[in-house]
């Protein structure tokens, strides 16, 4: 068995995994990450797109935002469809100035994987049988790679590596709470080469389903549909998904849609999740390891870039400073963030699509919550806070109320700063 050494042991080459390396690498600090799958496997990925400023500054701070810069699409807007009516909400004109950026996860991926090769920065691809060990007092990883078997001591493991990792996996039930709802239906999406329908994402609530016009460049898009949760890819053609796609927009995105074949198909189920804490120890959570939102609100990258952003900071206080603060506060501060985010896209996805168990009282409660919140100022102001993204930095009142939670397994200590 090889031994290696380093400070960090990051479990998952996700965004997550991947930023946070790149983050401590940009601040001297040794680590090591450590991937069950292959890279060519992690860089083809499908996944989100629409990027919160707070996710944008974090590429820019680890140096990976030059292409993000040249192929971003900088949104001011987004538009809710329903009643065969389409309402703009001015997602600037009610933040003050901020926006969203369309850029694939799939190309953050792709930009960081490739700053990390050029630093010729240690991965494990393919790693097998991934243990963590001891992450209370001196934790250390083992894996096999290759038929050869390695032991990675640390001092800290970042577990990035999803909802079905192994880092979470590894802690005892009752050392953590978990909270969960899981929603009757999916999400069938397609991708393809055509051009976007309109210039900005339609969020759509209709008898049929929801449905969402998305899009990854000016050329490329990905469009959603609301299904069963028990539907499968095999039975949804193209020519179905565009067919019942029309059936759910205004006759004006009806004449604008350009169709075209599926580049890529799969359908998502929906599913809210959080683990409370999200530190043990030497280890902490991150990203879908800790929290799952469902995609209506699309903060599931966008809250895992800033699980990363507290806990490159923390870590980099402590490496640099020798300070405990930020590691102490980690579960408290994410965990204030999770919950509004959660709480936000638990209400989008609530707002937005038709469920089985709703009665016709529920569904009319429903329209005339969408109906307010479309002609009031300050409930489009609500939805465009909180989809632009909220404040980075949490205050000491946020701190105080996710404390009891965090200190199953650990003690933090609150000091006068926020």
């Amino acid at each position: 068995m090889d031994i290696l050494d380093t400070q960090v042991a990051i479990i998952g080459s996700g965004p997550a995994g991947l930023l946070l390396g790149q983050l401590l690498y940009k601040a001297g600090i040794e680590h090591i990450i450590i991937e069950r799958q292959s890279a060519e496997y992690v860089a083809s990925r499908i996944r989100a797109g629409i990027l919160e400023q707070i996710t944008v500054d974090l590429l820019h701070k680890a140096g990976v935002a030059d292409n993000l810069d040249k192929y971003g699409l900088p949104h001011d807007g987004v538009e809710i469809l329903t009643n065969n009516q389409r309402h703009r909400i001015d997602l600037s004109q009610l933040t003050g100035g901020k926006q969203v950026v369309v850029y694939g996860q799939t190309e953050v991926t792709k930009d960081l994987m490739e700053a990390r090769q050029q630093a010729n920065l240690r991965s494990f691809y393919q790693a097998e049988d991934v243990q963590i060990h001891d992450y209370e007092s001196s934790p250390y990883v083992t894996l096999v790679q290759n038929g050869h078997s390695y032991r990675i001591n640390c001092q800290f493991i970042a577990g990035c590596d999803g909802f079905h990792g192994v880092c979470r996996a590894s802690i005892p039930e009752d050392k953590m709470q978990t909270f969960e709802k899981v929603y009757p239906f999916g999400w069938l999406g397609v991708l393809a080469d055509v051009p976007p329908v309109a210039p900005e994402l339609i969020y759509v609530q209709s008898e049929r389903g929801f449905a969402l016009c998305s899009m990854r460049s000016n050329t490329r898009s990905r469009y959603y549909l609301q299904v069963p949760i028990t539907d499968t890819v095999e039975q949804w053609s193209d020519e179905a998904f565009w067919e019942e796609l029309k059936n759910r927009l205004d006759d004006d995105s009806k004449a604008n849609l350009v169709t075209g074949p599926s580049i890529e198909k799969s359908i998502a189920p929906l599913r809210s999740f959080i683990t409370e804490p999200m530190r043990f120890g030497k280890l902490f959570l991150a990203g879908d390891a800790a929290h799952i939102v469902p995609p209506t609100g699309a903060k599931g990258l966008n809250l895992a870039t800033s699980d990363i952003g507290f806990l490159s900071d923390a870590l980099i206080e402590y490496f640099q400073n020798g300070s405990n603060e930020g590691i102490d506060q980690y579960s408290a501060r994410c965990l204030a963030r999770v919950w509004k985010a959660e709480r936000f896209s638990w209400w989008l996805t609530h707002l937005l699509h038709r469920f089985d168990t709703e009665t016709e009282f529920d569904h009319r409660m429903k329209q005339a919550e969408l109906n307010y919140v479309l002609e009031s100022v300050a409930g489009q102001t609500t939805l465009a806070e909180n989809y632009v993204g909220l404040p980075f930095k949490v205050d000491r009142s946020d701190l105080k109320s996710h404390v009891l939670a965090s200190d199953k397994t650990e003690s933090i200590h609150l000091t006068s700063s926020s």
